[in-house]
């Protein structure tokens, strides 16, 4: 019975594995590089150079300075949306959008003098961040895939787990030396075990964050449909009010900054203006979350007309929703400092590691004997695992690149940055179609550290300001392109290695007068 069990649970964990690998593996690479989102988006925002945070009375001028313009360019639209200047992100930057159908505004003010100002059009960090759960794909279909995709996960965790024989001793094995197979075993099994832990809470936390959306009967059922009134109560937003379809003349706004800022201390992220120049608009001050694993970000609101205080969200959290925000926190790691950033990073890179050599493991056991054709299936796994494998982290790269080398005031620059993202990772993974089974896996290395390389170098020669061009730039730049270069020769060292591996000859007991050769049967089978 037990052997049954475990055999149907190595069957149902490599099964599962398999069939949302390549998706699980995207989620986790770009998951883990969305640890530190905030400096990749500096490092795509050059032109933004980091400053001293703005007092209450300088954040009460800059958003006056905001409403005006929008006032002028965007008198019907129902929302405004004012990300307020911060250290990193020293400019005011406006959103808002007029109707249905219509495409949204969006424009970069300077907080000192309510100036256009240019920045590159990039999405920075964030695509990466909404490619890891949404695949930049209609949020609808996209979090739905990436749901089922981590509940499968679960399953492959919790199979792996039974069918283990030597739980612990897999923690300390690494046969580098063995068969391939053992060895990709290996690593699949060290980056496994020594995560675990992490592995189990970055995919349970990940699925709970979206809980809600997966499973939204209860909050229908608690709240007879009136999802507004969860999220107030969740402190996720403050209670909306309906326009009252009268005009009035807004209370100014600098003074309701200035107000809420001294209530919370916390940096102002952003603010919204609902229905404005309306008798009911609302002014929401959004603030960062205090620093802890619960992620709640404060929210204040003020009438628009009067500059009454109307309500407070997130200050006092109700159990449910504090345990809500401490798993969601747990997930996404604001809370870590650098230390502890870095082991959530290398805890990420274990899961990559270990969701790659699983779909590796799968298509070796399937190697056709020599003098075998591999079958066509067969041939479209090994094409997407090196596609995915080392496709994957070279359309990042591409990415990077795009960013660098696009003219800065190209129309819709931030879509084509994407469009080299997804066309770089369809190249890398159509070209193995076409090319030798291990030559692809070491072309597909080496090209993703060619252009790991290309991602400083470009860096370098494209910034004045660089460090290593002017002393007193700023040191981002160069911990980005020396963690860019690590990257660079982990893939060409794995390019080496993959070209120059030699099965080892089977060990065999032999006698004395017994020197013949292995049968072309007991060969090891090649990559």
């Amino acid at each position: 019975m037990t052997g049954r069990f475990r055999r149907s649970m190595a069957w149902l964990h490599t099964w599962s594995g398999l069939v949302v690998g390549w998706v699980l593996l995207a989620i986790f690479v770009t998951g883990t590089a969305s640890y530190y989102r905030a400096d990749i988006s500096r490092w795509m925002r050059p032109e933004l150079a980091w400053t001293e945070p703005l007092t209450g009375a300088e954040l009460g001028a800059a958003a006056e300075r905001a409403t005006a313009y929008l006032a002028v360019h965007a008198p019907k639209a129902r929302s405004w949306f004012i990300g307020m200047p911060q250290s990193d992100k020293p400019v005011l930057d406006l959103f808002w959008r007029t109707r249905p159908g219509e495409p949204p505004g969006h424009v970069y003010l300077d907080p000192a003098t309510g100036r256009e100002t240019q920045v590159r059009d990039t999405e920075g960090g964030d695509f990466l961040y909404r490619f890891h759960f949404e695949l930049h794909m209609a949020p609808l279909w996209g979090r739905w895939i990436v749901g089922l995709c981590a509940m499968i996960m679960l399953v492959a965790l919790i199979s792996g787990i039974v069918t283990h024989r030597r739980f612990f001793g897999d923690l300390f094995t690494f046969r580098r030396d063995k068969a391939l197979r053992r060895s990709v075993l290996d690593a699949h099994n060290v980056g496994g075990v020594l995560a675990l832990p992490f592995h189990v809470m970055i995919t349970y936390t990940g699925v709970v964050t979206l809980a809600t959306f997966y499973m939204p009967w209860g909050v229908t059922a608690a709240y007879r449909g009136d999802a507004p009134a969860f999220f107030a109560d969740a402190a996720w937003i403050t209670t909306p009010r309906r326009p009252a379809n009268r005009p009035a003349a807004a209370t100014p706004i600098g003074a309701v900054v200035e107000r809420a800022v001294t209530r919370v201390a916390q940096p102002l992220e952003r603010l919204t203006v609902v229905n404005p120049g309306d008798a009911n608009a609302t002014v929401v001050a959004v603030f960062e979350e205090p620093h802890g694993i619960a992620r709640s970000r404060p929210h204040l609101a003020f009438d628009g007309v009067t500059g009454a205080a109307l309500e407070a969200r997130g200050l006092d959290l109700k159990p449910a929703a504090r345990t809500f925000t401490v798993l969601t926190g747990l997930h996404e790691a604001h809370f870590a400092r650098p230390a502890l950033r870095l082991l959530f990073f290398l805890c990420g890179v274990m899961g990559s590691v270990t969701i790659a050599t699983g779909i590796i493991l799968w298509s070796l056991a399937r190697l056709p004997r020599p003098g075998e054709r591999p079958f066509l299936g067969l041939r479209l796994v090994q094409a997407l695992n090196v596609g995915t494998v080392t496709g994957l982290p070279a359309a990042m790269a591409v990415y990077f690149l795009a960013n660098r080398l696009l003219p800065v005031d190209l129309a819709g620059r931030a879509e084509w940055e994407i469009r080299a993202f997804f066309g770089g990772w369809i190249v890398a993974t159509l070209f193995p179609l076409a090319r030798p089974h291990r030559r692809a896996w070491s072309e597909g290395f080496a090209a993703a550290a060619l252009l790991c390389c290309a991602v400083a170098a470009v860096d370098i020669l494209t910034l004045p300001q660089h460090p290593l061009r002017r002393l007193g730039g700023d040191p981002l730049f160069l911990w980005f392109d020396a963690a860019i270069l690590a990257l660079a020769v982990l893939f060409a060292v794995a390019a080496h290695k993959v070209a120059r591996y030699e099965a080892p000859a089977p060990r065999r007991r032999t006698t004395v007068g017994e020197q013949s050769a292995f049968p072309a049967a007991a060969r090891p089978r090649s990559l």
